[in-house]
């Protein structure tokens, strides 16, 4: 499987990334939180680390740490720019459960 961005979050990522100067792609990983156990989290990523793996999708580079690419393997990043609230959403084969707010997630 893959890590892939739709057209309208490979443009958003695109200019994060020609306003950031060095980086090198979109770093994404899970970490251990919230009322259903873990949660996205997005950056850029300034450098591959030794154990990342790296996906390209749209001319994108998707840099994934080895812990967390199992729990995000076949997941689509789209981006949503509503008026008053802009943020990446998530389609994740692996995800099992929601919170209630949307924050955290389980598999």
């Amino acid at each position: 499987m893959a890590i892939t961005l739709t057209v309208n979050a490979a443009e958003r990522v695109k200019r994060f990334l020609n306003e950031s100067g060095s980086t090198v792609g979109l770093r994404f990983g899970v970490k251990r939180t919230g009322c259903s156990g873990m949660a996205y989290v997005v950056d850029l990523a300034r450098s591959i680390e030794p154990g990342d793996e790296v996906y390209e999708s749209m001319g994108v580079k998707i840099v994934v740490d080895r812990e967390s690419l199992s729990f995000l393997d076949g997941t689509e990043i789209d981006f949503s720019g509503e008026p008053m609230s802009e943020s990446f959403r998530f389609s994740n084969p692996r995800q099992k459960t929601q919170c209630g707010c949307g924050e955290s997630f389980g598999v």
